[in-house]
């Protein structure tokens, strides 16, 4: 038994634990594309220079779920939407447990761009994080660079009636550069109050 459900749905997508649903290959030849960096919500994470960055990753990701310390998500388009079935990027939920605080992440690989997947995802998440977790904030950050996940973010936000908190200067690190982080924050009365339908089935079986 996991904290984390190990395999979820939404609407248009199917959500798998990550490091046991993606091939250490498949996901560094999307890793490893320059740019990386820059298409990424609130994960730190840098392009991958080498496959063994890639292992790397994911036995860190298998260690952290196994302490219930992070869930990373493979996502799959669902049967009905364009390239249905294929790997289209990592969902994460990351626990600040002594801050009773979820802080969510997503990157997509560039052809999934434009489908609204980012704000589906987060209310999933959202409704994970509060419900299920029992936590008091879910946490959201962009850089300055990132203009499509601050579109995304600002909308979910205002959905669930969080609030823009500020900017945290130098807060992360993204190919050896430090970076500037725009955070935005939804509270548990927030979430009880907001008026937003989430559409998810969760696989019990698979926990």
């Amino acid at each position: 038994m996991y904290l984390f459900p190990t395999a979820f749905e939404s609407e248009r997508l199917r959500y798998e634990r990550l490091d046991q649903s993606v091939d250490v290959f498949e996901l560094y030849d999307v890793m490893s594309q320059p740019g990386f960096g820059d298409t990424v919500e609130h994960i730190s994470k840098s392009q991958h220079d080498t496959p063994k960055d890639t292992f790397d990753y994911l036995g860190e990701s298998a260690e952290k779920w196994e302490e219930a310390d992070r869930a990373n998500w493979a996502m799959f388009p669902k049967d009905g939407e364009e390239g249905a079935g294929e790997f289209a990027g990592v969902a994460s939920l990351i626990p600040l447990w002594d801050r009773r605080t979820a802080r969510l992440g997503i990157w997509l690989r560039e052809e999934f761009w434009g489908r609204g997947y980012s704000g589906e995802r987060a209310d999933a998440l959202v409704d994970l994080a509060f419900d299920r977790l029992d936590l008091e904030l879910v946490a959201a950050a962009h850089t300055d660079e990132n203009d499509a996940s601050k579109r995304a973010i600002e909308k979910y936000v205002e959905r669930w009636g969080g609030q823009y908190d500020g900017l945290l200067r130098n807060w992360v690190v993204l190919d050896d550069e430090p970076r500037d982080l725009h955070r935005y924050t939804i509270t548990g009365e927030q979430y009880e109050a907001a008026d937003v339908a989430v559409e998810m089935t969760v696989h019990e079986g698979g926990e």
